[in-house]
């Protein structure tokens, strides 16, 4: 989570391209407006690995660290963060249950 309550298109974000949930500094994934700004990366072409990696990295250029978990339309999954580890858990669309900290 960025806040004590959930803020729509900087922490939570979900549309008809991407699903997307954030935690780190929040007053970063404000800025930026995270969790909106992967998913419109995704409506632009990119893939959700390169859209949510790249608003990680805008988020550590500004001094922040944290990171998110994504899931797009095509089931592809992603979870990048530039904090020292990062919980998180999914299920594939294949069955397959992820849960990592520390990997990337």
């Amino acid at each position: 989570r960025v806040g004590d309550t959930p803020i729509p298109a900087a922490g939570t974000w979900a549309d008809d391209h991407a699903a997307v949930s954030c935690t780190g500094q929040g007053e970063y994934f404000i800025r930026v407006a995270a969790a909106a700004r992967t998913a419109f990366g995704v409506a632009a072409g990119q893939s959700l690995a390169e859209a949510s990696q790249s608003v990680v990295d805008r988020i550590g250029a500004l001094g922040g660290d944290g990171g998110l978990i994504a899931l797009d339309r095509e089931g592809n999954i992603a979870a990048p963060y530039n904090s020292q580890g990062m919980k998180r858990a999914w299920l594939a669309t294949d069955g397959a249950i992820g849960v990592e900290v520390f990997g990337r």
